[in-house]
């Protein structure tokens, strides 16, 4: 989203509080489409222009593609140091006295972020965020010995979401959407990868995907948006797999392509769920239509998604609990980024997917939450940094670059998000603690203070109407 665009929407916001109202969806469904128009006339009172100076830390994670194996230790951290961003393009990093002494000031909004540590925006880049339908009743479930196979089996896990979502109206699902993303916000979420997927059918597809546009438009959070129709079989495809695959490859993402609507195409690649022959069929149709590759690959049981991953040319291949030595050393040789879900692992109560082994042979690892209504409802990161550096293995040094440059290159942003580099996107994380090591030392609590987001300050822990 660009700065004249949030602008619009804090002026409205704004006006809005003024008289007493709190926003209703509809009127953040339209709100979209007014900052579309608006967003041209180039009106921007808030330009994007900030200096955060005097850092205890300056955590930069330098880099411009993917950090694998030993490389994702270093995070080129600068002690008092400084970053200049200008017109929500960061424009020098360094010491502070280097950085001030070429620096002209006139304009610019500054931080002082003495005796705090600042890190680049996180980037959340697996999510399930846009939905309808809660599961908690699973979840006690799942606490008295059940599998999360045999919850599908008795019409429980997605398959339940997908009823209650169809029925949603896209101002429900904004609404609810919108208040995820803020607490993902808060939690220094600067870019969030969003599915559908609790759809299933053309119709309830289309909207998830539209909301998330919508979204997009309208929250400080940029959203990476992904196709994920064959997340599950349809009730009324039980036993007709092959047609549900055709009834997508034919009908849905040809529609979703036009509409361009989605940029990542993803699949549920699993035993009881879609073949790997399948998933191979609906990935390379995705290829065709010009939508880059992601794949839920060997989450509970070994199919071979990873390496299929691999074979295809996937920017990801996610979950990976069950991924063997083979198609480990397949995505490590063909860069595809491992992308592990630790609070699913978590909450499901499932062994860890294997970060220290996965590193080391030479894979770039990211991190998210898989933020959903079953399997993991949480849009945590302090959680994900826990269960990273205490129960996986990795440090704490790669997991801040798995959830910032690789977390980027993940949803092939890495160019322009995830490091604080001269011509990226001015988007910054300020912690209350003077170093990136409180992140995981704070068990479970947030450490984030401030939020810069395009060079605007978008969310302050002592403001919370910054956002």
């Amino acid at each position: 989203m660009c700065c004249d665009e949030f602008a619009i929407s804090l002026i409205i916001r704004d006006f809005l509080s003024i008289r007493h109202a709190e926003p209703k969806a509809n009127l953040y469904y339209n709100l979209a489409i007014f900052k579309g128009i608006f967003c041209s006339l180039h009106y921007d009172p808030m330009n994007g222009n900030i200096i955060i100076n005097n850092a205890s830390q300056l955590v930069t994670c330098s880099g411009f593609r993917a950090k694998q194996g030993k490389s994702m230790s270093d995070l080129h951290v600068i002690d008092h140091g400084a970053v200049v961003i200008e017109k929500g393009i960061i424009t020098a990093v360094g010491k502070t006295e280097d950085v001030l002494a070429g620096s002209d000031k006139t304009g610019f909004e500054t931080i002082d972020a003495t005796g705090k540590a600042v890190l680049p925006g996180f980037v959340d880049s697996h999510t399930h965020f846009v939905f309808d339908g809660y599961r908690a009743e699973e979840f006690s479930w799942r606490l008295c010995g059940e599998d999360y196979m045999k919850i599908m089996e008795r019409g429980g896990g997605i398959v339940s979401t997908v009823g209650a979502t169809r029925k949603a109206s896209r101002e429900e699902l904004i609404e609810s959407g919108r208040k995820r993303l803020d607490s993902m916000l808060s939690f220094g979420v600067t870019t969030v990868e969003g599915k559908s997927g609790y759809g299933l059918d053309e119709e309830t597809e289309i909207k998830q995907l539209e909301v998330m546009e919508a979204l997009d438009r309208m929250h400080a959070v940029d959203i990476v948006r992904t196709f994920l129709g064959a997340h599950a079989v349809p009730t009324d495809f039980k036993g007709r797999e092959e047609q549900y695959i055709d009834y997508m490859t034919d009908i849905v993402m040809p529609l979703v392509a036009r509409k361009k609507l989605a940029e990542f195409c993803d699949i549920f690649c699993e035993k009881d769920v879609f073949s790997l022959e399948q998933s191979r069929r609906l990935l390379l149709k995705a290829k065709e239509l010009g939508f880059k590759l992601k794949i839920h690959a060997d989450e509970i049981f070994p199919l071979g998604g990873a390496e299929l991953s691999a074979d295809l040319g996937a920017v990801s291949a996610d979950h990976l609990l069950h991924a063997s030595d083979n198609a480990i050393a397949k995505m490590a040789k063909g860069g595809v980024i491992a992308t592990l879900l630790p609070g699913t692992a978590f909450s499901l109560r499932e062994p860890y997917a294997r970060g220290r082994y996965i590193i080391d042979q030479g894979c770039a690892v990211a991190l998210a939450t898989d933020f959903n209504p079953g399997s993991c409802f949480s849009e945590s990161i302090p959680l994900i940094f826990a269960l990273a550096t205490l129960s996986m293995e990795i440090t704490i040094e790669e997991a801040i670059t798995a959830l910032t440059i690789n977390g980027a290159a993940a949803v092939d942003r890495a160019d322009r998000i995830g490091s604080l580099d001269a011509g990226k996107i001015g988007d910054v994380v300020i912690l209350e603690f003077p170093s990136y090591k409180f992140i995981p030392y704070h068990v479970g609590v947030s450490c984030v203070e401030k939020v810069i987001k395009n060079g605007i300050l978008v969310y302050d822990k002592q403001n919370k109407n910054s956002r």
